[in-house]
């Protein structure tokens, strides 16, 4: 009976064309609910469940609850197939992810239902969530404060943590899909939830009906291991962008000197800055050090967004205005911070990645040129020497062969996950579509006229013919010039 009124209720929610699947499947009671953005700026209405699935997969006896809310499609005799949105992170929630950026996604409601699945770990679904040292703060290298804070997790949530790898998620979506009774889904993932996609399309193709992946990673990959030679890349494409504007290039002549000075005053040196809070206004105290300007390079590279006040900020620091561009990380910082579980995240490199960090002396030399160096490898390896290591599918990290119709997006300047990492990724789909925006960063989904082409390509997923013509007048966001704001 509880399954009967499921996919009745999915009927009501998805719209004409779904029918309900013949496999047994567990109770999803939806109610209605609201959605609030992260930093409490709006509310959206929805219906939300819990799902209660084992969270040891050969144990049913210990369960946790997945939290589940749908969106319901704007027109309802749409036939379209409900979209699921999968974040990054690694420890993001989708339903954070989603109310961010809803407004990306109305086109796409209008014809199909939005399907928010917080991963097992994050958001509302049994989170994983722990305290750690904040990147601008911490000293590289400090690896007994990284064990102290390491351990007080596992000490909160014992061994379990080992249950939150993607192999399980992708179980979680599956048991999601058939308790609301869709035949067939569409799938968009970001930045690490490409991950999630791409093994769930290889696990449920028939299942599922097309893919966005956003900011892509490849299956074979080792995420983290080449992130600060990336990142290195992405940030000279940023000066070379400044340097070919002509309003940027005059506002700040000597953008690559100052950043090369900066970058080897602050290996050694240190300095005490007094600033009043970005968010509360209150004063305090913090060290400019080589943390701080790191990660100040690395968060200010993900959007054009951000690199659009690069420049401007570098300039403040090398003429010894370090408070600008200290108060920017610091609240960028707290914001992701915010939305991240890092148990959940530790469950994941550590289970998937950390077995791929193993580096020549050759690589390593290279890395440690970087700007990022060496510092966040080595402390990933430090934490994965002590947290627990879960279930992983054997062929997580083979190459993917898939018929689903996969539209992959791309930043030119992505300091993650570069338009190469897509072209790894999209040599075995045999239908698929390959944009890279020219000058933009880390995840295109609010990008230009891409909201245009998502609801396009999910109504009608052919992606050999999906015109990208409006991509063509796309420019990125414009440097500022002052504190003030960009060039008129």
């Amino acid at each position: 009976m509880r399954f009967v009124w499921a996919a009745l209720l999915g009927g009501a929610l998805f719209g004409g064309g779904v029918r309900a699947t013949t496999l047994a499947a567990p109770a999803l009671h939806l109610q209605e609910c609201r959605l609030e953005h992260p930093l409490r700026l709006s509310s959206i209405p929805a219906r939300c469940g819990v799902l209660e699935v084992p969270e040891d997969p050969a144990n049913s006896t210990v369960t946790i609850g997945l939290h589940v809310a749908v969106v319901a499609a704007v027109n309802r005799q749409s036939s379209g197939a409900p979209l699921f949105i999968l974040a990054g992170g690694p420890g993001q929630a989708a339903s954070d992810l989603y109310t961010t950026y809803a407004g990306a996604f109305a086109r796409v409601n209008r014809n199909h239902a939005i399907v928010l699945v917080d991963q097992r770990g994050t958001g509302r679904s049994a989170p994983l969530t722990c305290p750690h040292p904040d990147d601008w703060r911490e000293n590289p290298g400090d690896m007994a404060e990284v064990r102290r804070s390491i351990q007080g997790c596992l000490a909160k949530f014992g061994a379990r943590v080992r249950f939150y790898t993607t192999s399980v998620a992708v179980t979680d979506l599956e048991s999601v899909r058939r308790a609301l009774g869709l035949a067939r889904i569409e799938l968009y993932g970001s930045s690490y939830g490409t991950r999630v996609a791409e093994l769930y399309m290889r696990r449920y193709p028939e299942a599922t009906q097309a893919v966005v992946l956003d900011g892509v990673t490849y299956p074979e990959q080792s995420i983290g291991a080449q992130t600060p030679l990336d990142g290195e890349r992405a940030l000279r494409l940023i000066v070379a962008r400044c340097a070919a504007t002509t309003e940027c290039a005059r506002a700040f002549p000597t953008l690559q000197q100052d950043l090369t000075e900066l970058r080897q005053r602050f290996g050694p040196e240190r300095r005490p800055l007094d600033l009043a809070d970005p968010v509360t206004g209150l004063p305090m105290s913090v060290e400019f050090n080589r943390g701080l300007l790191n990660a100040a390079l690395r968060i200010l590279s993900y959007s054009t967004t951000e690199a659009s006040l690069l420049p401007t900020l570098l300039h403040e620091a090398a003429i010894g205005h370090y408070a600008p561009l200290a108060a920017q990380v610091i609240m960028l910082s707290r914001q992701i911070d915010a939305q991240l579980a890092s148990g959940m995240q530790n469950t994941v490199i550590c289970s998937e990645d950390a077995p791929g960090f193993a580096l020549s002396a050759d690589e390593r030399e290279r890395i440690a040129a970087t700007y990022q160096g060496m510092d966040q490898l080595d402390v990933l390896g430090e934490i994965c020497k002590i947290w627990p290591h879960g279930p992983v599918d054997p062929d997580l990290h083979a190459a993917l062969q898939s018929e689903v119709p996969t539209l992959l997006l791309s930043g030119e300047a992505d300091p993650v996950t570069p338009p190469q990492d897509a072209v790894r990724a999209a040599a075995g789909l045999r239908h698929h579509r390959l944009l890279v925006l020219k000058g933009e960063g880390h995840g295109q989904l609010a990008t230009g006229c891409m909201p245009k082409l998502l609801a396009e390509f999910l109504d009608n997923p052919i992606p050999e013919t999906l015109s990208a013509d409006c991509l063509e007048r796309h420019r990125p966001a414009p440097f500022f010039l002052s504190l003030t704001g960009p060039a008129p």
